[in-house]
């Protein structure tokens, strides 16, 4: 299942209830798994950073600019899991968020979340 983000800066998973502050069904966690699908990689990322510092701390570079969720470089699809955005409204419109894109950039995790990013490479 896609995630859907909404605009009031919280994410939701079907079956997961998630808050803004990364409160899902009652249990805070701080560190969640992201896999990129194709790679084949994995990294912990946590939730008081962006996926894409994770990335990074993890010797993943994605591609990224601007990394304030304007530029849409970073856009990549979220086959599954969750996030939410510290920003009011990230460089999405509606119908994307709806499908699943999200700007790892300014997208903290609140679940493990598998992405599709063709251009990532081990650094």
């Amino acid at each position: 299942c896609a995630p859907l983000c909404r605009s009031d800066n919280r994410a939701h998973e079907k079956g997961a209830a998630v808050a803004a502050d990364g409160d899902v069904n009652g249990e805070q966690q701080s560190t969640w798994t992201v896999s990129l699908v194709g790679q084949g990689w994995s990294f912990t990322a946590s939730a008081t950073q962006s996926i894409l510092h994770s990335a990074e701390d993890a010797g993943i570079e994605l591609p990224s600019s601007c990394r304030n969720g304007t530029c849409r470089t970073c856009i990549c699809l979220a086959r599954s899991g969750s996030v939410r955005y510290l920003i009011a409204w990230p460089g999405l419109s509606v119908d994307e968020k709806e499908e699943g894109w999200i700007l790892p950039c300014v997208a903290h995790p609140t679940s493990d979340v598998v992405l599709q990013v063709p251009y990532a490479v081990a650094v």
